[in-house]
């Protein structure tokens, strides 16, 4: 699944070539995925512009130039391609936004989403969310007022996004390796120089994965080169029986609460 980093990535690339272009087609192969019938989605939509990309969590909202919203979750496998018809990925797609030329492939969205909005049922749709981790008002600090009174695997805790918005299966285990702690270490148990270095990790893994495209199997678009980059990057993720890279031991896997949960049982310790 996407996570902040995915979506960020995405915001980013989105911003740089809708803004204020107007949407002159729409396609929707899957109902399901929109929130009303296609074709009050569709005369909704036609003629409209995005003003403004906005990413919350593993969430994107494209802001229309009347008010209205888009938002997007592209849940399990997700994925974004923007490009022209001949340039139409090999796989379906739910929905299709046309800029002109260009269109805006939605895939894979399986149990994802792409509703339209007004303003007060976003942010009814955003409100149960945890604060952003690479917010410039996040501090030591408040990190640690987050932790403060729960229990539990600090996994569990950190893939839960009404504490912590936009970190899942993968940046989960990255940050924990990174902090050589193990995804199973009960949080009521870290001491404050431990809770300490969890933050430092967050954020490194966090700003890192985002800073190369994160971990998407495919590019947004002809010649993006930067989509998918962190996918080689991954210390722990999806490594079962490879050898750790930090030292002798094997990265193996287990489950957490219906989770998989990849770590080095010989550099990660609970305390």
């Amino acid at each position: 699944m996407p996570e902040l980093p995915e979506m960020e990535n995405y915001r980013k690339l989105l911003s740089q070539h809708l803004i204020n272009v107007p949407i002159t087609g729409v396609t929707v192969n899957r109902e399901k995925t929109i929130n009303m019938e296609t074709e009050e989605f569709t005369q909704a939509l036609i003629g409209a512009r995005i003003v403004f990309v906005e990413r919350r969590a593993k969430h994107i909202l494209f802001h229309l130039h009347d008010g209205r919203r888009l938002l997007l979750h592209l849940m399990l496998g997700g994925l974004l391609f923007y490009g022209t018809e001949e340039e139409r990925p090999e796989r379906s797609t739910q929905v299709e936004l046309a800029f002109g030329e260009h269109i805006l492939y939605f895939m894979g969205l399986r149990l994802g989403y792409l509703h339209l909005l007004s303003v007060k049922e976003s942010e009814a749709a955003m409100g149960k969310l945890g604060p952003e981790l690479l917010d410039r008002r996040m501090t030591p600090e408040r990190f640690a007022g987050l932790l403060k009174g729960r229990r539990g695997a600090l996994k569990s805790l950190m893939v839960n996004q009404q504490v912590m918005a936009g970190i899942g299966n993968c940046y989960a285990d990255e940050i924990a390796y990174d902090a050589k702690l193990l995804p199973t270490t009960l949080v009521q148990n870290l001491t404050p120089e431990l809770v300490g270095r969890l933050y430092a990790s967050v954020r490194k893994v966090l700003t890192e994965a985002t800073e190369i495209g994160g971990y998407m199997e495919m590019p947004f678009m002809s010649g993006d080169t930067v989509t998918g980059s962190y996918n080689d990057q991954c210390k722990v993720y999806d490594r079962e029986g490879e050898p750790c890279l930090r030292g002798g031991g094997t990265i193996v896997k287990i489950e957490l609460s219906g989770r998989k949960v990849f770590y080095c049982p010989d550099c990660q310790h609970a305390e």
